[in-house]
């Protein structure tokens, strides 16, 4: 009792400071969202604290990186906003594993643009190009209301067919090591590959790598027309030694190269827990042996399985510095998804070092802010720099980013321009492209919006709840769970369905750690 009264009291001092402070500096010139930034880590934390699980680490282990969250930012100081482009969903799917097993995850593990990116919001594909850009904007239902306006940038991929795909050259690297023996991670490794094995067609290659405390090639590069004896080679694993993660690469690359072929699709697949404790562990280390087999047109997915001694950072690494993706498989749904559903997505690229950059209008917006993407921020020079690494885009892939705004008052005209910069696969060729986005096209009210608009702002008000954002102090998931159950009716998307019933977990969660 006198250790619950002791918190309470702490409680009522930290608010009691953060009070005074927010006065102070609201008191102060008109950046005070810009300045009250650097105050707002202790007061998440304090806030997040009624968030994690009663046993404080739901696993042992697990490691996942700070970011920070974006902050508002003041048109006059910099009206421009840089990113590259992102197609990872591990994020959402490493969430949804914390809430089926009854725990609430830690804040760094929750990326807002993961969880935006792993739903459909029923763009229209360009009808020539790689891409299409879509802009919606109404007064935001979340963050400060009606003070707010919130910006929707949808970007849609063209969409290559399954049967117009470039025959695909894989090799499939398996951590088999001591680690995967794990709640049986390395048998849904093979059952995930099974389906993707069973989605390729004539003219596909497989071949696999396992590493343990050593690597060694258990399947040269083989025809899918020898079927059986691919899956002999899957069906075969079994979990061995420690965890030489940079020795598997290593000879996966060397083992691609081999049968790297011009006009293909020559992709490396890591499988792993992400953990790497024998040999160079760092993915800087790992990632510096290999990256002029990179540039040969190598690329790397990274597909996380397991938790608890669970390296994300280490997978998200990879991922990034392979040219590649990076995906998190919970269960044999997600992994139908990855490997079945959007094979082609996962595997062709239809755009190579994708970035955005968008310029508002210091005219008419006085601020904004960048909901996500905080280990994607490009310096400005970057957008037009084409030796800057940015992000990779599969077949019929789309990426949505959400800007928090506020406006001048009776603000009128051009609010925004969106420019896309991105490389031609297979040619040197770079091409960009830009929309502008005007106050007439704002929706007078959120309800006026689409739904499918209306929908993802509740996935990002979600996501910021979970990882204890500053800006989402005022949210609560009654309402984001409300909105959902609003637009429902409206949406043609069976993920709706598992979206409202994590949010459901996510507040009993919260309730019995209150």
């Amino acid at each position: 009792m006198r250790t619950k009264i002791s918190n309470y009291i702490f409680r009522i001092f930290l608010a009691i400071c953060v009070l005074t402070l927010s006065f102070y500096i609201g008191c102060g010139s008109d950046d005070s969202e810009v300045d009250f930034e650097v105050a707002s880590d202790t007061f998440t934390d304090s806030i997040y604290t009624e968030l994690n699980p009663p046993n404080n680490d739901a696993y042992n282990d697990v490691f996942f990186q700070e970011y920070g969250t974006n902050p508002f930012i003041d048109t006059e100081d910099d009206h421009l906003s840089t990113f590259a482009m992102d197609v990872d969903t591990a994020s959402y799917s490493i969430t949804r594993r914390y809430l089926n097993d009854g725990n609430l995850p830690p804040r760094d593990a929750v990326r807002v643009e993961e969880f935006v990116n792993t739903f459909d919001y029923n763009y229209t594909p360009p009808s020539d190009g790689a891409f299409a850009v879509y802009i919606e904007g109404s007064p935001s239902r979340f963050g400060d209301g009606n003070r707010l306006q919130l910006m929707r940038i949808g970007i849609q991929g063209r969409v290559i067919p399954d049967e117009n795909r470039k025959d695909a050259i894989l090799t499939f690297v398996i951590d088999v090591s001591g680690s995967m023996a794990l709640e049986n991670r390395l048998g849904l490794v093979k059952r995930s590959l099974t389906l993707l094995v069973d989605q390729l067609r004539p003219g596909d290659k497989v071949g696999i790598v396992v590493y343990g405390s050593d690597a060694r090639t258990i399947l040269p590069h083989t025809g899918v027309e020898a079927r059986g004896e691919i899956l002999d080679a899957i069906n075969a694993l079994e979990p061995e030694g420690v965890t030489n993660a940079e020795a598997g690469l290593r000879l996966g690359y060397t083992l691609a190269l081999q049968s790297a072929k011009h006009g293909s699709i020559n992709r490396v697949i890591l499988c792993s827990d992400g953990v790497a404790n024998v040999g160079e562990t760092g993915s800087d280390a790992i990632l510096k042996k290999i990256r002029a087999h990179v540039e040969e047109g190598i690329t790397l997915t990274t597909v996380g399985f397991g938790m608890g001694n669970y390296n994300d950072i280490l997978m998200e690494r990879l991922a990034n510095d392979g040219n590649g993706s990076y995906a998190y498989v919970d269960n044999l749904n997600e992994a139908r998804r990855i490997f079945v559903e959007n094979l082609t997505g996962t595997l062709q690229i239809i755009a190579k070092d994708a970035k955005v950059q968008v310029d508002f209008n210091p005219q008419t917006v006085s601020r904004f802010r960048l909901i996500g993407y905080e280990n994607r921020r490009l310096d400005h020079e970057d957008f037009r720099d084409d030796d800057v690494d940015a992000g990779e885009i599969g077949s019929g892939h789309s990426v949505t980013a959400l800007y928090e705004i506020k406006l001048h008052e009776g603000a009128n005209g051009k609010l925004a321009t969106v420019f896309l910069r991105h490389e031609v696969p297979d040619t040197s060729r770079v091409t960009e492209i830009n929309k502008d986005f005007f106050t007439s096209d704002l929706k007078s009210t959120f309800e006026a919006a689409s739904a499918e608009f209306q929908f993802v702002a509740a996935i990002a008000e979600f996501a910021e709840i979970l990882r204890g954002s500053y800006w989402a102090q005022k949210g609560n998931l009654k309402t984001v769970q409300q909105t959902i159950a609003e637009i429902q009716p409206h949406i043609n998307n069976e993920q709706i369905d598992e979206l409202t019933m994590l949010v459901n977990r996510a507040m009993d969660l919260t309730y019995q750690v209150q």
